[in-house]
């Protein structure tokens, strides 16, 4: 309302004296247009990633519809465990978890390549639109659907809203780092409360329409909090709405490097990107390929139980992790990088020996898995930013940024066939 207010003001000067500017609104309402607009980007990334994160968390039971029959409630919040492959010595499902994650990260991987390409010159306004239509449509899809296939559909447009709607503001990231823990956590608490995992979909329609609310109703623009001449205006709106170490760098200032220059900087980069890469590799691989492997039949619970609980403790690690920066840099991520290879080894060896002898020795080892890889995501960006130049800092960024997706593709390309051969072992 204070903005539609100021845009008034500002027109009805400019149709008066040009040499009387109108007066600067109180520092009181631009504290509070400032707080209005940090609250809606963290939103904003909260909503972004919320549906990514739920499919993932839901993937068991999305692939479990086929195996429940005429449960028009998708499946129960806690069957009883049907084999779907009874000379397993898995519970396994016709097809892997590693589905759902290709579905929910393939259209967005396709995204970032094509982003540089002009996604930057749509205007936020529908691109946010059509992120919150694509969130709200992958939920209803998935919850009524009746088929596989059908729900894999529903998860490409999670993917869709996900890619659409990623941006590297500050308090974007923030808001995003926390979809991860509220997604799996949500999932896994309304599940656990006896909701349906159909119910609990439906349940999460909110979170788009909170999107939308977001940026349309919250959001303030920076012309509307300076009511001053029109040149002011306009040179406010090209600015960042929270100040940075380099406020003179743009979207696209870094277009103008040369294929010589671009080459040089991502030659500099590999000892960052390829850590990384090998960071998401691993732990995608755990959790979308062995995740639903790693069922203790002594356990009274069903099948999906432990996958929802495994999703939620990986974010909980990522969460925890990703904030502890100030309290913990690392420059050497390759370490990480190792030490989430281990775990991928460990893990495997377990899923095909079944060694460990208690389900919460899991949960440990995937808390663990989690703290890795918040630290080295958290740490490559971080260090990149320090590491590089102005000029090429936007560039490091844009093409580091696809590093952890590309890892998380190509888990999804090996884990589908290791699936396949687990579940035929007899």
């Amino acid at each position: 309302m204070g903005g539609c207010a100021g845009s008034r003001q500002r027109l009805s000067d400019s149709e008066g004296e040009e040499t009387d500017p109108a007066p600067r609104p109180p520092l009181q309402d631009r504290q509070g247009a400032h707080w209005k607009n940090a609250v809606g980007f963290w939103l904003l990334g909260l909503c972004n990633n919320f549906s990514y994160v739920v499919m993932l968390s839901a993937a068991h039971d999305i692939l479990s519809h086929q195996r429940a029959p005429g449960n028009q409630s998708h499946v129960d919040p806690d069957p009883t465990p049907t084999p779907h492959n009874s000379t397993s010595r898995f519970d396994c499902n016709s097809v892997s978890t590693a589905a759902v994650l290709l579905a929910d990260i393939l259209p967005t991987l396709i995204i970032k390549l094509l982003a540089p390409l002009g996604l930057h010159l749509l205007p936020y306004s529908p691109r946010v639109l059509t992120s919150g239509i694509c969130a709200a449509g992958s939920f209803i899809l998935v919850a009524f659907s009746h088929s596989v296939a059908t729900s894999l559909c529903g998860v490409v447009l999670a993917s869709i809203s996900s890619g659409l709607g990623e941006d590297r503001d500050l308090l974007v990231v923030l808001g995003y780092w926390g979809a991860g823990l509220l997604g799996a956590l949500s999932y896994l608490g309304l599940t656990q409360a006896g909701l349906s995992p159909q119910h609990t979909l439906l349940s999460m329609l909110g979170i788009p329409a909170l999107m939308l609310a977001s940026y349309f109703l919250l959001l303030t623009s920076p012309g509307s909090q300076d009511p001053g001449g029109e040149e002011e205006a306009e040179t406010a709106a090209r600015q960042p709405l929270i100040n940075s170490e380099a406020p003179e760098l743009k979207p696209g200032s870094g277009s103008h490097l040369s294929l010589q220059e671009r080459w040089t900087v991502f030659k500099g980069l590999l000892h960052y990107i390829v850590p990384l890469v090998l960071v998401y590799f691993a732990e995608y691989f755990i959790n979308q390929g062995l995740f639903e492997l790693l069922f203790f039949r002594n356990t009274t619970s069903s099948h999906s139980l432990p996958h929802r609980r495994y999703q939620m403790l990986y974010q909980a690690g990522v969460f925890a992790s990703r904030s502890s920066l100030r309290c913990c840099h690392i420059r050497h991520t390759w370490a990480l990088a190792l030490l989430q290879c281990l775990n991928l080894a460990f893990l495997l060896a377990d899923v095909w020996l079944s060694f460990l002898p208690s389900i919460y020795l899991v949960f440990l080892i995937i808390l663990y898995e989690g703290l890795l890889g918040g630290a080295a995501y958290v740490n490559t960006f971080h260090n990149i930013a320090l590491e590089t130049s102005d000029e090429h800092r936007e560039f490091a960024m844009a093409t580091a940024c696809i590093s952890d997706t590309l890892g998380i593709s190509l888990s999804g390309l090996l884990a589908l066939p290791l699936h396949d051969f687990l579940c035929r072992l007899s």
